[in-house]
């Protein structure tokens, strides 16, 4: 299985440390990378403002992600892994960008190709998983910097464990998935030249933020999926999705995250609760968002259900081959008169096709169009919960991932919404949620997590809602 989770629960096992960095020499030439007329995307921008925003928190606002595997070796070839990392950053144009903010603009940087370098240090043995975790929190730097992404490993004699530690600026889920893949591919590459390539050309993140901006930069406010989005928030009395139950919030500091992981399916309830979803014209995510709103149905009584999903924006070979932030969320709106399962998923599955035909339209461009007094309660900075699907399935190498322990997790970044993620595998269905660490949230998110898990049951097992 994959592990998912908050950094906190990673736990290597002891093992000699090295890690992969770049040298000095290369972080001072990176600093005087000219700037680059490629702007950042929509989720960039928005992310790096609220990143400057918080800057003085005392804690790291901003998201990391870590990537981690196991392989069958206690031997790593450092010189293999060393052309690796750094085919790796060549490899992916994203890698070699930093940015700055001047005057509210976010600019972007290029760094040369030919200046990106990232060496070997050598730590020596390391025993407690606490340090771990706090080395690669500590020396992984924030989205200002160039060299906000770190690599490591962890020997053993029987084994070694492989992470990437990078800022979310520069990976969405799906870009977590190909790092680890690339690495793996890259290295084999170095230790036996014979295997054969299976790295297809990935496409330069660069030209798809530029394409993107293109392409937002003509919407006004009378383009039709601007239109479609105000009208869907106008529906929901003017207000962005909100998670039907207290949270607790702190009002007067930061929330932190808290995280947890449940088994919602074995793979052979997952393809009952699929077969069902497709005897009334829908797909597994249809019945996803079906049960979420049967969920707000029995909590809070509602008879509308309004939710938000990540969905990849990659296009193309090229871009399925890319690291990068190409992500946007979509709405996921319908009514809800109907309380039966077999009614409701029709009617979510509709809405996430809708949904979907909004993909070119960016929501962090639609509330830029609003005028300062626009009578929707939408404002820079916004934030609203989201449920993602991904069928890891579908993955290339995916049949690798119970044998290399596979893991994805996040450090305890600010928090002030309930993300979940619901990821099918090979041979179960998992649901990880990461919400505000308050006594309330605890509570009401364990409340909402049973009554979910309840009604993917009952409609797995083909009863009523």
């Amino acid at each position: 299985m994959v592990e998912f989770g908050l950094i906190d629960d990673w736990a290597p096992a002891p093992g000699r440390l090295t890690t992969w960095t770049a040298s000095p020499e290369s972080v001072a030439r990176a600093g005087r990378a000219p700037a680059h007329p490629a702007p950042p995307s929509h989720q960039q921008e928005q992310y790096l403002k609220a990143a400057a925003q918080h800057a003085a928190a005392e804690f790291r606002y901003s998201g990391l992600c870590l990537v981690t595997a196991e392989i069958p070796t206690g031997e790593l070839n450092r010189a293999a892994m060393t052309t690796a990392v750094n085919a790796f950053l060549q490899r992916h144009d994203t890698f070699r960008t930093w940015f700055r903010i001047e005057g509210g603009a976010v600019q972007r940087h290029l760094v040369p190709a030919e200046d990106v370098e990232f060496v070997p240090v050598e730590h020596g043995r390391v025993d407690d998983p606490a340090t771990v975790r706090e080395h690669v929190q500590k020396t992984t730097p924030g989205p200002f910097e160039w060299d906000c992404f770190t690599f490591g490993a962890i020997e053993r004699a029987e084994s070694t464990t492989v992470y990437l530690a990078v800022d979310h600026l520069h990976t969405d889920g799906f870009g977590q998935y190909l790092s680890g893949f690339d690495l793996a591919m890259l290295y084999t590459r170095e230790v036996w030249p014979d295997a054969p390539d299976m790295l297809e050309p990935a496409a330069s993140y660069l030209a798809y933020c530029t394409a993107e901006r293109a392409y937002t930069g003509q919407m006004s406010l009378t383009s039709p999926g601007v239109r479609k989005w105000l009208e869907l928030i106008r529906g929901n009395e003017g207000r962005l999705p909100s998670f039907p139950l207290d949270l607790g919030k702190r009002t007067d500091g930061y929330n932190r995250s808290a995280h947890r992981t449940v088994t919602l399916f074995d793979e052979d309830t997952a393809s009952r609760f699929e077969q069902r979803c497709r005897a009334n014209g829908a797909e597994f995510v249809g019945g996803i968002f079906a049960a979420a709103a049967l969920v707000e149905r029995e909590l809070i009584d509602s008879d509308y259900y309004f939710g938000m999903t990540p969905v990849s924006t990659r296009s193309s070979l090229a871009e399925r081959a890319s690291v990068g932030w190409y992500v946007t969320l979509l709405p996921v709106a319908f009514p809800l008169g109907a309380t039966s399962f077999d009614r409701v998923v029709k009617l979510a599955q509709h809405a996430y096709e809708n949904g979907l035909r909004l993909a070119p339209t960016s929501f962090q461009r639609v509330v830029e169009l609003l005028p300062a007094d626009s009578d929707l309660d939408l404002k820079p900075g916004w934030s609203c919960p989201m449920i993602s699907f991904v069928d890891a399935r579908e993955l290339l190498g995916n049949e690798f991932f119970d044998a290399a322990s596979a893991g994805l997790y996040a450090n305890r970044a600010a928090s002030e919404q309930v993300l979940i993620w619901i990821n099918r595998l090979a041979t179960e269905t998992t649901l990880s949620v990461i919400y505000p660490d308050t006594p309330v949230a605890h509570e009401s998110v364990q409340r909402y997590v049973t009554v979910l898990q309840r009604v993917f049951e009952t409609a797995a097992s083909g009863g009523k809602s």
